[in-house]
């Protein structure tokens, strides 16, 4: 699914006046390739990543999914859109502590409407995919490690085949062999599966790994390759 930014700006207003987190960005990814967004804290990245996820709505600009603009979907729409093309992989996992890591991702497939039967074999497969046997599968995320969980965290995120993975700071909370290892994972991914993945990052060296990389400045696009 290719993903158009339009002179996007994301603005609120302070106290000592308005604050432009996002400044007329725009830029254009394709089916299949994964790009890095970096920049220092407060640069706009997380802003970024809210709005191609449909999770606010710009001030103003155009963000073109397959040619149709997702910011002027209804709010129903925009539910849809999230639950059937995107997949979210955050730093922090944001894993149910009291499921398993099967349940994680049976929990993902209920809500994309796959048929209860089908939910365990499919949330088997996909953690089978991502590296996570069948007795890590029973773990809770409190028995797993980081870079297990964030791989649970991943097959959650491809429980619906979303056409768009969006990851806030995936490595972030993972040691540099770990996170190495995610990254391939999801560079892996967006190969075998045509996914196209967009992820925020403060790694350079895997920024620099990606095959698009966009730097945010305050909130202004100043430099991509």
């Amino acid at each position: 699914m290719s993903l158009t930014v339009k002179d996007l700006t994301k603005s609120f207003q302070a106290p000592g006046g308005t604050v432009h987190a996002l400044d007329h960005v725009s830029f254009h990814v394709d089916t299949g390739e994964f790009a890095s967004i970096v920049g220092k804290s407060g640069s706009g990245k997380s802003t970024l990543l809210s709005l191609l996820g449909a999770l606010d709505q710009p001030t103003s600009g155009e963000i073109l999914v397959d040619y149709q603009d997702i910011t002027s979907f209804t709010a129903t729409k925009q539910t849809n859109y999230r639950s059937k093309k995107i997949g979210f992989v955050f730093q922090h996992y944001n894993l149910i502590p009291n499921l398993s890591a099967l349940d994680n991702v049976m929990l993902a497939l209920e809500f994309g409407g796959v048929p209860s039967r089908e939910r365990r074999d499919k949330a088997a497969e996909l953690l089978e995919e991502v590296g996570i046997n069948t007795e890590e599968q029973r773990r809770k995320p409190s028995r797993l490690s980081g870079g297990q969980q964030q791989r649970v965290s991943i097959a959650r995120a491809l429980a619906n085949h979303p056409a768009v993975i969006l990851a806030d700071e995936p490595t972030g909370n993972l040691d540099t062999e770990t996170g190495q290892k995610i990254f391939d994972l999801l560079h892996n991914l967006s190969r075998s599966e045509n996914t196209t993945i967009i992820a925020v990052t403060h790694d350079l060296d895997i920024a620099g790994k990606t095959d698009r990389t966009f730097r945010l400045q305050d909130g202004k696009l100043v430099k991509h390759k």
